[in-house]
């Protein structure tokens, strides 16, 4: 990382490498500075005073006389004819327009600190920049600080430019039941806004994009992806400038801070470069959070889940539920979670949320025989939580309602209100309500519920509810914790920095989560995202999915079992012991391994590629979500290989070809040894199958 260059005196010049990327930043005298470069590595003896001189456009009829900055927080007050990268008033409310100028910068290992000031408005402004050449990640952050309260309406994390030859980006939609929506929205002069004023990360705005340059896939050409490591609701702004310049911003949903103060900051924005297709920047996403962000509970290797929810919600009988975690174990299930429905008197979602006690009713003598039996079974125990939420028809809410976060007449959700988390009182109570639970039992998991959007969004929520987690988890580091939000409503990486795990969807469907599982992977490794084989009859689509079929998509992430298990036939549990036996026996490798995206031929085929760090091993999952337009099976390319090298490739579960497979492809027989070139070049020719059936092929370097 460079210094100021001050070879040419107009311009102070920064650099940051990681390995993977190039970032050159530059400021005209002491203004503010704008990337005048980011993508593949650029020599080590590049003149950087020159890169910022050839990135000056030309002016014409029409424009200013020169183009004003798309600077790192781009300036009203220099005439800059886009979305500002700040919008604040003073404590009156008179709006303020800074305008920063260069006060020094610092430098901390891999880490740039560029600090400015605006002394009329008495405004100060940093923007960190870190590099990481273990994961390819770049992160960045801003701070604002105010010698007198301010009004904070937005304030956007250090400003990245999107690139010219990109003809779309990709953005992530989704709602309950069907999260991880990838949406493509073509390039356009002004503005594509997105904003998540729910309160929590939500379902509808996962805070990520992906900027692919002309012709890229998965697999192939440039991209460049960004995440907002934020759980209370994000805005993000991708712009086109009347000159054609391409901004990118993210930050808190704007208008979030309720209160005026002298300091405000943003998430950390998480960037990355890829010259390698989508995927190079799924790789970095995952290799940062497996890395970076995580914070292991323990050293053990990922449990197998079994949650009771879909086999007896709330109807909790001990007798049932210790017959149940027999099953289960005999399955082999490592871990055992008991859902909603332990607590108050809670017989529905009507109730009880806020009274963390155990209902005596269903559990006369406590949680201890449950617990004891659980662990006799050879398995852990998890139990679930909601501490943010309260029912009115709650112990809670009649003696404290001023709790409550909001008016007395909301509009409820799943009949219950949000606590106001911002206040102390709130988080002692629930600390200590959870912190007796945990103290009296053996419990190691929790499953941290969040059921319902926010009346109102309010960054301190988010400040408050972090919080409380940090503090269970500093008493209770043995304790790991699942981010749920009516399945996928919360997951990022502020949230991972405080859980070890998160439940994608609601749906335990396994063509949904076919399709959920292939998009979140741009972001999200298998050790965070639990996957469970869920019923027979799917509770939430209705859909009828046979065994193999769930068990092997369940087995793509960190996998469990959520169906009641006395419904197996024998051919099912069968199927689903020896599915459950390849997972534990290879997790070792699969829980570090990265998830390759691959490009099918057949738009019916949704495949990917989970390769090992080392590359020595790989395994593929090609399913099938619809049917085809053609008779035979199209072959399926495979990447990141050695192409001098050599591969076995062995087609795992090849008796479940059905009998309308009636050739004779070689791997419905025995295995096959081929050059990683022709993997990548023509790629593997499987047998025909149905739609909702998946295969799995096992793959090892010779």
């Amino acid at each position: 990382m460079d210094g100021p260059d001050v070879t040419h005196t107009a311009y102070r010049t920064w650099r940051l490498d990681d390995g993977v990327q190039t970032l050159v930043l530059a400021a005209r005298r002491e203004r503010l500075p704008e990337v005048v470069y980011w993508g593949a590595p650029l020599p080590d003896d590049e003149r950087l005073d020159t890169l910022a001189r050839a990135h000056t456009l030309d002016v014409t009829g029409g424009m200013l006389d020169e183009n004003p900055d798309l600077s790192i927080c781009p300036e009203a007050v220099r005439t800059f004819p886009g979305q500002p990268g700040m919008s604040v008033r003073a404590g009156d409310g008179t709006p303020l327009l800074p305008k920063f100028c260069h006060a020094g910068e610092t430098r901390e290992g891999d880490a740039l600190v560029l600090r400015f000031t605006d002394a009329g408005n008495g405004l100060h402004y940093a923007a960190r920049y870190e590099t990481d050449r273990e994961t390819g990640i770049l992160t960045a952050s801003a701070c604002l600080d105010a010698d007198a309260p301010i009004h904070l309406h937005w304030l956007s994390a250090p400003v990245f430019p999107a690139p010219q030859l990109s003809d779309e980006m990709i953005d992530i939609a989704g709602r309950w039941c069907g999260e991880f929506q990838a949406v493509r929205t073509p390039w356009n002069p002004g503005v594509r806004l997105r904003e998540s004023r729910t309160g929590r990360t939500g379902h509808e705005h996962f805070p990520g994009l992906i900027v692919p340059c002309r012709g890229a896939t998965r697999t192939d050409g440039e991209a460049y992806a960004f995440h907002y490591g934020w759980s209370g609701g994000h805005r993000m702004i991708v712009e086109e400038l009347p000159d054609g310049r391409r901004q990118v911003q993210f930050g808190h949903a704007s208008r979030v801070e309720n209160t005026a103060a002298t300091r405000f900051e943003t998430a950390p924005l998480y960037v990355a470069y890829s010259r390698d297709g989508l995927n190079g920047c799924a790789v970095a996403f995952q290799r940062h959070l497996r890395m970076r962000i995580l914070t292991p509970a323990s050293d053990r290797p990922r449990p197998v889940h079994y949650n009771c929810w879909e086999a007896v919600y709330f109807d909790h009988k001990l007798d049932v539920l210790k017959d149940i975690a027999t099953r289960a174990a005999d399955l082999g299930a490592e871990r055992f979670v008991l859902d909603d429905g332990w607590f108050g008197q809670r017989d529905d979602d009507t109730s009880s949320l806020g009274d963390w006690e155990v209902d005596p009713r269903k559990y006369p003598d406590g949680l201890t025989p449950l617990i004891d039996h659980v662990r006799a079974l050879g398995m852990t125990f998890g139990i679930w939580f909601e501490p943010e939420m309260i029912n009115p028809d709650s112990a809670l809410h009649r003696t404290r309602p001023t709790w409550a976060l909001d008016s007395e007449d909301q509009v409820l959700g799943r009949q219950q209100k949000a606590l106001n988390m911002a206040m102390p009182e709130v988080r002692e109570y629930l600390y200590g309500q959870m912190a007796a639970i945990l103290s009296a039992h053996e419990i190691d998991y929790i499953k941290w519920d969040h059921n319902r959007v926010l009346p109102t969004p309010d960054a301190g929520q988010t400040r408050g509810s972090y919080a409380l987690i940090d503090r269970l988890r500093a008493d209770f580091p043995h304790v790991e914790i699942e981010s749920c939000a009516s399945g996928g409503g919360r997951i990022d990486f502020g949230i991972l920095k405080r859980t070890q795990r998160v439940w994608l969807s609601d749906s335990n469907d396994a063509l949904e989560r076919l399709r959920m599982q292939n998009v979140a992977a741009l972001f999200l490794p298998t050790t965070v995202t639990g996957s469970h084989v869920g019923p027979r009859i799917c509770h939430t689509s209705g859909r009828v999915l046979d065994i193999s079929f769930r068990a092997w998509v369940a087995a793509q992430r960190h996998m469990g079992f959520e169906m009641d298990p006395r419904e197996l036939t024998e051919r099912e549990a069968s199927i689903l012991r020896e599915v459950t036996a390849w997972w534990k026996g290879n997790r070792d490798w699969l829980l570090e391994a990265n998830i390759l995206g691959l490009e099918s031929a057949d738009a019916a085929v949704i495949a990917e590629q989970q390769m090992a760090t080392d590359g020595g091993r790989f395994v593929v999952y090609s399913g099938r979500a619809d049917t085809s337009p053609q008779i035979a099976p199209r072959p399926l390319r495979l990447t990141r290989l050695d192409p001098a090298a050599r591969y076995r490739i062995t087609l795992l579960n090849r008796a479940e070809a059905p009998a309308l497979s009636r050739g004779s492809p070689v791997l419905k027989d025995e295995p096959v040894e081929v050059s990683g070139a022709y993997l990548m070049t023509h790629g593997l020719t499987l047998p025909w199958s149905f739609p909702g059936t998946i295969w799995v092929l096992e793959g090892a370097r010779l």
